[in-house]
């Protein structure tokens, strides 16, 4: 398997680099809100709306205050929004009261903030920090199973699989090439197999 992890890398880092998050931000808080706010919702929806919020709301101070009924018409587009709003302004006052205002390096922290699961914690890990980090959304985990890196379906079961044999230092760049490999080629309904550069290392070659 290890084996098989480097000729996969080796290719993806040919074709996608050092791909990161494609959700837009300035400040780590930025990044965090902006997941939250990913959640059922295109990355592409999210970055417009954060445009326009971080103008509105231009210090965590700002979006600790908000008001939550006009912060939930200024999310609407992105879906849940009543729920969005009332994390997002917790997490703010939070991050204010029980970090000072830093948004927190470990996962144990970061799960206490409202609204945030270790999807979101793993992306603020890897993107904000560097550390290890395995984000499994709907592409990483998809792409996961098809190449036959996991059977698992639940997130966190996945995330635990590629744990243990995707090296740590990888770990975050891995998962943001399979969400984009899973955008280009490896996609949920009609996945491009003639095409796929990794194909001869996918499982259903194998």
């Amino acid at each position: 398997m290890k084996d098989r992890i480097e000729k996969i890398k080796k290719v993806f880092d040919e074709i996608y680099g050092d791909a990161t998050s494609t959700l837009e931000y300035k400040k780590p808080y930025e990044l965090l809100i902006a997941t939250q706010l990913a959640a059922q919702c295109t990355d592409a929806r999210v970055n417009i709306v954060m445009k326009d919020l971080v103008k509105k709301y231009p210090t965590l101070e700002h979006f600790a205050s908000a008001d939550e009924n006009e912060l939930m018409q200024d999310i609407y587009s992105t879906g849940f929004y009543r729920n969005k709003a009332k994390n997002i302004i917790a997490t703010a006052k939070m991050l204010l009261s029980d970090f000072g205002g830093v948004v927190p390096d470990n996962m144990e922290d970061l799960l206490k903030l409202p609204g945030v699961g270790r999807k979101t914690a793993n992306i603020i890990l890897g993107d904000i920090y560097g550390k290890p980090a395995v984000v499994v959304d709907t592409h990483a985990g998809r792409v996961s199973r098809r190449i036959g890196l996991t059977k698992h379906k639940d997130p966190y079961k996945v995330e635990l699989d590629l744990q243990k044999i995707i090296p740590p230092s990888y770990q975050s760049k891995f998962c943001h090439q399979m969400v984009y490999h899973g955008r280009r080629y490896c996609n949920s309904r009609k996945p491009n197999c003639e095409t796929c550069p990794i194909n001869l290392l996918c499982d259903k070659k194998i």
